[in-house]
């Protein structure tokens, strides 16, 4: 079913969609602002992924899991895939997706429809410290 939606539904709608704006504005205008929304949409796709990649870089030097940043950059490679198709509806959802508060809701909608609960990983940085593995014989084992 979801790839009815995705292959059949959407293209449809956003074929009809754009003939109705191209009707309301003409064809050229309309094409250009698909042409613009695709040129400022990558833009801002480009700036936040590379402050996305700052911070999952100062995230993981403390030691911590950097699961926000990558949710984060999963949602702006949405995007960027969503604001390159050419249509209205999917420049909607693509601009969407760049909001930080509508990436929270969903993340925190996501979060409560999940088993995992927010779990903080901490990753030992100290050089003292060697993580080992170690069994336990019994004299029985012995050779």
């Amino acid at each position: 079913m979801p790839f009815i939606i995705i292959f059949v539904l959407i293209p449809l709608a956003e074929i009809m969609v754009f003939i109705n704006v191209s009707d309301k504005i003409g064809l050229g205008t309309a094409l250009l602002i698909a042409l613009f929304t695709a040129i400022l949409g990558g833009l801002i796709v480009r700036y936040q992924g590379l402050h996305t990649m700052m911070n999952a870089q100062a995230s993981m030097q403390k030691g911590a899991l950097p699961a926000k940043e990558l949710f984060d950059g999963l949602c702006l490679v949405a995007a960027g895939a969503t604001l390159i198709t050419p249509g209205f509806i999917t420049d909607v959802i693509g601009f969407a997706l760049l909001i930080p508060h509508i990436r929270d809701i969903l993340r925190k909608k996501l979060a409560a429809s999940t088993k995992f609960q927010d779990m903080d990983f901490k990753v030992n940085n100290d050089v003292n410290v060697i993580d080992v593995e170690y069994e336990t014989l019994e004299d029985k084992d012995k050779p």
